[in-house]
């Protein structure tokens, strides 16, 4: 498992600085290999240069909106298999069903704990089945 976290390479798409800086201290720490943007401009672009193993996005980016990428991946056979992680201060369960809809591996909500982050990254990097949108409630 070491050895894959250090090939592993996550492009980071978040404009926050504060929370860029956690997760780079964060993936740095696991071994992972890390390419940042600030701005939603240019990612597809970046995803299909990188193929990176997983993408952490951020939902509410300037320019583009990571609901925007996340379906311009998808709908590119070049990178429809890279894994997606959404982030988003935007935490409702609205918001999940809507990223899992349009592909997101994942959803997290901001803030975060950084533990919940790294076991979320560890479990779509693994390999585990995408996220299904679920019908009803969810906990807040």
């Amino acid at each position: 498992m070491e050895d894959q976290a250090e090939r592993a390479e996550i492009l980071v798409v978040e404009d926050e600085d504060n929370i860029a800086i956690a997760l780079n201290y964060l993936l740095t720490r696991e071994g992972y290999n890390q390419t940042r943007l600030e701005t939603g401009a240019g990612a597809v672009d970046m995803i299909r240069e990188l193929k990176p193993d997983l993408v952490l996005l951020d939902v509410m980016l300037p320019e583009v909106s990571g609901y925007e990428i996340c379906q311009s991946v998808r709908a590119d056979p070049e990178c429809a298999d890279v894994r997606i992680l959404m982030m988003t201060a935007r935490g409702s369960a609205m918001e999940r069903r809507k990223g899992l809809a349009m592909g997101a591996d994942g959803f997290i909500s901001k803030p975060f704990e950084l533990k919940e982050l790294r076991d979320e990254v560890r479990k779509i990097l693994s390999g585990a089945p995408r996220h299904e949108p679920r019908e009803g409630k969810e906990d807040a």
